[in-house]
C-alpha cells in the first residue's frame, strides 16, 4: 500500500479508537473496529474475546516469525482532564484523547507497518496481535492467545518509548502481608501489637539488599506502599496489613525472590500479582544488529508492559512519550505517529535472521 495513505489512515483510525471507551475488560468495540479495519484491507483476522490477530498469507513453517503487538485497552481518565477524553482533537499537530499516547499511537503505527508489507516479501513470517487487558495484566489478554500465535522468534511490543528500543524490563510483583498479634487495652501491658511486628518486617524491606545485581536493570527494588491496622485509639491491634511493590530484575526469578522474602519476614505472605517476569533480550539476537545499523538507542524500560508475560525474545519500542501515559489531556503528535510508522518499517526491512 501507498505509505502516505497508510500514514493518513493511521491518524484517522486513532481518532476512531479515541471515540470508543475501551477500558480494560471492556474493549469489545475497539476490537471490532480493528478487526473490521484489517478486513477492509483484505487481511484475514482471528479473534478471541477482545484480542485480534493476523498473519500474512505467505506464512511458512520453516521460517522465523516476527509478531507485532500492542494493546487497545486504556485506563480510566483521571479528574484532571480539561478536554473530553473521548473527543479526539488535533491542535498544533498534537492529537489529544484518552489512549492516544498509551498505546493508540503504537497500535495504528504497527498496523500501518503490517499493511505496508502485505504485498511485499520478507525473509520471515509477519504477524500482528492487538490485545486486551494490558493495563491490568489481565488473564484474557496476550497470554490467552499465545497458544494461537505460536512461538515467535521476536515480538516487537508497541509502547510509547520516544522510538528508543527497550531491551530489558523489570517485573512487577505485588505482595500483601499480614502481621498477627493479640488485642488488648492500650492502657494495660497486655496483648501483642501487630503494628510493631509489621514494623520489624517493614524495616527489613527498607534495608535489605539482594546480593545479585543485573548488568542492565540494576538492583531489585522493594517498596512498602500501603498499610492498614487498628480499629480505635485505645485498642492494641491484632492484625496489620501492608503491601509491598517489588520490581524484579533478570538476576532473579520471581520464585527466588518469594523464597528469600519468606525466609526473612514473619508476616504471612499473600501474593496478589506475581505473573510478570523480568524480560531481557538475548545478547546475540539479530535485532540488536538492526538497531545498531539504524542508530536506534538501546534502553531499559522504567515501566512494565506485556513484555513481562511473553515467553519469547522481545523489545519494546513505539511513538509517543511514556511520561504522558495515564496523564490528563494525554496526547501524541502527528509527526510522532509518522515517525513510528517509518521506524517500524525500517526495522522490518533491515532485520535479518542469519542461519
Amino acid at each position: 500500500m501507498n505509505l502516505d495513505r497508510l500514514k493518513s489512515e493511521a491518524v484517522d483510525l486513532l481518532q476512531e479508537l479515541i471515540r470508543i471507551e475501551s477500558f480494560s475488560e471492556q474493549e469489545d468495540e475497539t476490537a471490532e473496529l480493528l478487526s473490521n479495519y484489517l478486513k477492509v484491507h483484505d487481511i484475514t483476522t482471528s479473534r478471541s474475546r477482545n484480542n485480534v490477530w493476523a498473519f500474512h498469507q505467505d506464512y511458512g513453517e520453516k521460517r522465523p516469525t516476527v509478531l507485532l503487538n500492542s494493546h487497545h485497552d486504556t485506563v480510566r481518565p483521571n479528574e484532571g482532564w480539561t478536554r473530553d477524553p473521548f473527543t479526539p482533537e488535533i491542535n498544533e499537530n498534537k492529537l489529544y484523547g484518552l489512549g492516544s499516547n498509551d498505546a493508540g499511537g503504537a497500535v495504528v503505527s504497527l498496523i500501518a507497518a503490517f499493511l505496508y508489507f502485505s504485498n511485499r516479501t520478507l525473509p520471515f513470517n509477519l504477524g500482528i496481535a492487538l490485545t486486551a487487558e494490558e493495563e491490568i495484566s489481565g488473564r484474557n489478554g496476550i497470554t490467552s492467545i499465545l497458544p494461537e500465535v505460536g512461538s515467535p522468534d521476536l515480538v516487537i511490543v508497541g509502547e510509547p518509548s520516544s522510538l528508543e528500543m527497550a531491551i530489558a524490563e523489570r517485573a512487577a510483583m505485588v505482595l500483601e502481608f499480614i502481621a498477627r498479634g493479640t488485642s488488648g487495652h492500650a492502657a494495660r501491658n497486655v496483648g501483642s501489637n501487630a503494628i510493631m511486628k509489621a514494623m520489624d518486617d517493614i524495616e527489613w524491606f527498607r534495608t535489605f539488599h539482594f546480593p545479585k545485581t543485573s548488568e542492565l536493570l540494576g538492583d531489585v527494588k522493594m517498596t512498602v506502599t500501603m498499610i492498614e491496622a487498628g480499629i480505635q485509639h485505645n485498642v492494641i491491634p491484632d492484625t496489620c496489613k501492608f503491601t509491598v511493590d517489588v520490581r524484579v530484575t533478570d538476576a532473579y526469578s520471581n520464585e527466588e525472590i518469594l523464597t528469600m522474602i519468606r525466609e526473612n519476614v514473619q508476616s504471612e505472605l499473600v501474593p496478589v500479582s506475581t505473573r510478570m517476569q523480568a524480560s531481557r533480550l538475548p545478547d546475540n539476537h539479530p535485532i540488536l544488529r538492526t538497531a545498531e545499523e539504524l542508530g536506534i538507542p538501546l534502553i531499559t524500560s522504567p515501566t512494565s508492559s506485556d513484555q513481562g508475560l511473553i515467553p519469547a525474545p522481545s523489545v519494546k519500542i513505539g511513538p509517543g512519550d511514556s511520561r504522558r501515559s495515564h496523564t490528563a489531556d494525554e496526547y501524541i503528535t502527528i509527526p510522532e505517529i509518522e515517525a513510528g510508522i517509518d521506524k517500524y518499517i525500517a526495522i522490518l526491512e533491515n532485520l535479518q535472521f542469519r542461519k
